[in-house]
């Protein structure tokens, strides 16, 4: 990838006016600032807005997971042809990608897919992705498009990765944006509010999770708006927005994208026994495994939790479910090989 990535994520309620309708003027503003960016940036466009421009042609919508299937499928080709409209005036043609769980679980499948984005970029073409939403089994959907810009941030290494909502930024308890972020602790988490936008899925403290998920590998976040003349320059210069520092990371290429979480139906929580062993690269048994949350096969990858329910790791996991369950209490048996773990 001769150019560093930058991964733009925008929301439902940033992309749409009073009317609930996808905005052109706002479409009209993302190409402006996508244009100037793609001068000096590989960059993907995860773009929310699917449901709310098809949800209209849905007689008595109700919400239900069968109406959201059916707006996306109707609201997908009308928003992908909104940004083929507004790129054309600069000459970017746009491709529409749509993704499902598996193109990131598997690792062989998520290469053929960096492959096709590197086509993509090398011949000036922008990817508007969005999670195929008509196909997705329940159980195995992202919980929203904020874990799949991340997945897609990990996955390319991306420099950067912009969460656009309408509030503009990460705020502190008397409504100020704060404008740069080195850690997410608890005087952090303290501001954040349980709500979130009438129009999209995802709350503040999703774009957290996946922030601190995407810092911790090495990656800055840019939780910002769009408003301002270069909305995207402006934030990746730290000039609007909040900007959440990245930490040091020296994981290979494979090692992030097991740590992305890739596909997490399932969740291990170990003893602190087991937490330290794991911090010392040492495999884990299933005598330090308290409790098995999930139903998952061999080879896939899980949470790994402490006793005080934080995500300290994930691990692709050597048993199923049922056989971790059933050897809990038996000595030197591996759950997941010390190279199939990541912490963070």
């Amino acid at each position: 990838m001769q150019k560093p990535v930058i991964i733009i994520k925008l929301g439902t309620a940033v992309l749409t006016g009073k009317d609930g309708q996808i905005s052109r003027a706002v479409i009209k503003k993302v190409a402006a600032g996508i244009a100037g960016l793609s001068k000096n940036y590989h960059v993907v466009l995860v773009s929310s807005g699917a449901v709310g421009s098809g949800k209209t042609y849905i007689k008595n919508y109700k919400g239900s997971l069968t109406d959201r299937k059916a707006a996306a499928a109707i609201g997908n080709p009308i928003l992908i042809r909104l940004y083929q409209q507004q790129f054309a005036t600069y000459d970017i043609p746009v491709a529409q990608a749509l993704c499902e769980r598996h193109h990131f679980s598997n690792r062989s499948q998520f290469l053929q897919l960096k492959e096709t984005f590197q086509t993509f970029w090398d011949n000036g073409i922008l990817p508007v992705v969005n999670e195929n939403d008509l196909v997705s089994n329940v159980e195995l959907k992202f919980s929203d498009n904020d874990e799949l810009a991340t997945l897609l941030a990990i996955g390319f290494e991306a420099e950067a990765l912009l969460i656009c909502t309408s509030v503009g930024g990460f705020m502190n308890d008397r409504k100020e944006i704060i404008p740069v972020i080195e850690k997410i602790d608890q005087s952090v988490m303290a501001f954040v509010r349980t709500d979130k936008s009438s129009m999209g899925l995802g709350g503040m403290i999703s774009k957290l999770t996946f922030t601190r998920l995407a810092t911790s590998l090495g990656i800055k976040v840019v939780i910002c708006g769009l408003n301002g003349d270069s909305p995207f320059t402006a934030a990746l210069n730290g000039k609007a927005g909040t900007s959440f520092l990245p930490q040091a990371s020296n994981l290979k290429a494979r090692q992030k994208w097991l740590a992305s979480g890739s596909i997490t139906i399932g969740t291990i929580m170990v003893d602190k026994g087991a937490a330290k062993a794991l911090l010392q690269r040492k495999s884990l048994l299933t005598i330090g495994i308290t409790k098995v949350q999930g139903k998952f096969n061999s080879n896939e990858i899980v949470q790994v939790m402490n006793e005080d329910s934080e995500i300290i790791g994930v691990a692709k996991v050597k048993l199923a479910a049922i056989d971790i369950n059933a050897n809990l209490s038996t000595k030197n048996v591996i759950a997941a090989h010390a190279d199939n773990i990541v912490m963070f």
